[in-house]
């Protein structure tokens, strides 16, 4: 009885239980004023149950006829899409078990037989769905089967529920994209890249061969370079008389790097009477964007090259350098007009502003303090406010520091990082001496409040320079900062006069860059030393600056007895932990290893406040610029230095053996 009634009640829709129980209502009403009313009223109103009954009922058999069919036929149209999809598909359990594929997915595997029950990562390898399902339960892969590439897209099924967990099952759509790729890499490959090539030594070049053999060496020079470039197909030409415009496609660009760009070689064996060898400099632009987006990235590039001392290759790619080359040492160039053009420019740079902090880079030593103080003294001669940045006094300045204190005439001119940043304001003159990385400076915020930034520096260019300059004087032939202040001092319109101290520092500088004018040493390294001479320097008390006492000479003969010799030419020791002024001695150990027979290259490694410290040193035969710099470090051919943080000392040791090898390795495949 309970079921009819239920039956009953859901024949009948909402609208009819209204109708009759509103027409209960008129019966009722009506038999009150008519009694005699209610038996016609009763049969009226079970008439229109019957009739409302028999046409739900009719009504309710007809949709579920239609709901049959539909459902049917909607089968029927699955199992067919699915068969006839348009495209290869393929569903699968999570561990990746094909349970069933269309026709279509077989073609591209070309496989003939069914792939029912096997491992989609057997079939495709590595292929495995559940390692690529997203958050949202979806999954979007690239992939190649047999030379063609694929989208494949998919989701996750829910089939059934088994024992209250969820079972899935993961069906895959591949979209045949081949041409869309090969379209992109057709694009890329035909990419047109921008390159500049410079002969470094143009002017030595041409002083050292006669008259009548230099159209003919600019002509090799041409053949060799258009011989080199050949293969690219693209356009090489001279727009200055040391300089080249080159355009390719960046299909070749590969093959450049295969090659380890083997022009720079090729240039040096032209000869035909000329003194001096043909180095070459390039530099690329392997991005993308508009032109003159690429040939700003190229200028940069040679620029990068010509700053570490040119003979060498750098490609801007991927917001990075990549760089071939650079075994040459540095030819010193004897024209001063830069000089002079640069001491006027800062002359009235500074003329113009309200003070000038300089600063030079962190762990101070004599060739950075020496600068600052020459470029102290020019403010000082113009009327300025100067002040030098100095939060730290490390032992290698800190005798230097004591006898300029004990004159009296530096009250002040010293400060620390926060008084800095007091003082300085949008018309101060900063200026940045020997270092042109913002993260070695002593203060790195300075940079930040003013766009007046000058930058004197004579380290092989890197990539993380300071590019924000208003004035730069980088020449990297140069032996020391030292050495280029001295210079602008010279060719200053302004006479400065220099006080004693601060000539001894600055010559203090060259001294320790050059190692007593031994290395690095140039006709205006002497010319710059015999300036500092005439303003009073007296070389007695320079000497003095550098003298150690008792236990820093045992320390460091105790570094030199405990080095390791590699490859028969290379010394490589540590100095102990306990050591209070590891840093000097660290340095001094590492110039004592080249006094050694036989060694070219030294290696010293100190530790201090959680960073693995490397002094690197040579001769010149090997380059330990580019040895330091696959550490994190860089510097010059003969003298470099690098930094390493939260590691062991031991793991320095052997990533720096690593990187000895790989220069060695690249060096050999470059000849």
């Amino acid at each position: 009885m309970k079921k009819d009634n239920i039956n009953f009640a859901n024949i009948l829709g909402y609208k009819d239980w209204i109708y009759l129980i509103a027409l209960i209502g008129l019966i009722v009403i009506s038999v009150v004023f008519e009694p005699k009313m209610i038996i016609p009223g009763v049969i009226i109103w079970l008439l229109l149950l019957i009739y409302s009954l028999q046409t739900n009922s009719k009504r309710r058999t007809e949709i579920e006829k239609y709901i049959e069919n539909l459902t049917f036929n909607m089968d029927v149209v699955t199992k067919d899409t699915l068969l006839n999809f348009p495209l290869p598909m393929v569903t699968v359990e999570l561990n990746g078990m094909i349970i069933w594929h269309n026709n279509l997915f077989q073609e591209i595997i070309l496989n003939k037989e069914s792939m029912i029950e096997k491992y989609l990562s057997d079939i495709i390898d590595g292929f495995n769905p559940d390692e690529l399902i997203n958050a949202d339960k979806t999954i979007s892969k690239n992939i190649r089967i047999q030379d063609r590439d694929y989208s494949v897209v998919g989701s996750l099924i829910r089939v059934d529920n088994k024992g209250n967990k969820e079972h899935y099952i993961v069906a895959l759509y591949f979209i045949d994209k081949s041409e869309y790729t090969n379209l992109l890499q057709k694009y890329i490959d035909e990419y047109p890249n921008i390159g500049i090539a410079i002969i470094d030594n143009y002017d030595e070049l041409m002083q050292s061969i006669a008259d009548s053999g230099r159209p003919q060496l600019l002509a090799e020079i041409d053949r060799s370079l258009n011989e080199w470039y050949g293969f690219t197909g693209g356009i090489v030409k001279k727009y200055e008389r040391d300089k080249y415009i080159m355009f390719f496609e960046s299909q070749y660009m590969q093959e450049m790097k295969d090659k380890k760009f083997g022009i720079l070689d090729k240039v040096k064996e032209i000869d035909i009477g000329n003194k001096l060898p043909v180095t070459l400099s390039v530099g690329i632009s392997n991005e993308t964007g508009d032109f003159n987006s690429r040939l700003k990235n190229a200028l940069t590039a040679i620029d990068i090259a010509m700053g570490r001392g040119g003979d060498q290759a750098v490609i801007k790619e991927k917001d990075d350098y990549v760089f071939f080359g650079g075994q040459s040492k540095e030819m010193e160039k004897r024209t001063r007009v830069k000089a002079r053009v640069m001491a006027n420019a800062l002359e009235k740079l500074i003329e113009d502003s309200n003070n000038v902090i300089i600063q030079g880079h962190s762990n101070a030593d004599a060739d950075s303090l020496g600068a600052a103080l020459g470029i102290y003294r020019m403010a000082k001669s113009f009327n300025r406010d100067a002040y030098i940045v100095l939060d730290d006094i490390n032992v290698t300045i800190k005798e230097i520091i004591e006898k300029l204190e004990k004159t009296g005439q530096y009250e002040g001119v010293f400060i620390g990082k926060n008084e800095a940043i007091d003082k300085i304001n949008s018309k101060t003159v900063l200026v940045i001496v020997d270092t042109h990385r913002a993260n070695l400076t002593e203060a790195p915020e300075l940079l930040n409040f003013t766009d007046k930034i000058v930058v004197i520096d004579h380290h092989r260019k890197v990539t993380d320079f300071i590019s924000n300059v208003f004035l730069q004087y980088h020449e990297i032939y140069a032996s020391s900062a030292c050495e280029l202040v001295t210079e602008l001092l010279q060719y200053m319109e302004k006479k400065v006069e220099i006080r004693q101290p601060e000539a001894e520092v600055l010559y203090a500088g060259i001294m320790m860059d050059t190692k007593n004018f031994t290395f690095k040493t140039g006709v205006r390294t002497f010319e710059a030393a015999a300036f500092l001479k005439k303003a009073g320097v007296d070389t007695v008390a320079v000497k003095e600056l550098f003298k150690n006492d008792i236990d820093t000479y045992i320390s460091r003969a105790e570094i030199v007895k405990n080095a390791e010799i590699i490859r028969g030419e290379i010394a490589i020791s540590q100095a102990p932990r306990e050591l209070n002024n590891v840093q000097l001695i660290t340095a001094q150990a590492a110039d004592e290893l080249l006094n050694i027979t036989e060694i070219k290259a030294s290696f010293v490694l100190s530790e201090k406040d959680n960073r693995i410290i490397i002094s690197g040193r040579s001769l010149g035969e090997i380059n330990v610029q580019i040895i330091l710099e696959k550490l994190g470090g860089g510097g010059h051919i003969t003298m470099a230095g690098a930094q390493v943080e939260n590691v062991t000392i031991e793991e320095v040791i052997e990533k720096l053996k690593v990187a000895i090898n790989e220069y060695f390795e690249e060096r050999e495949s470059a000849k």
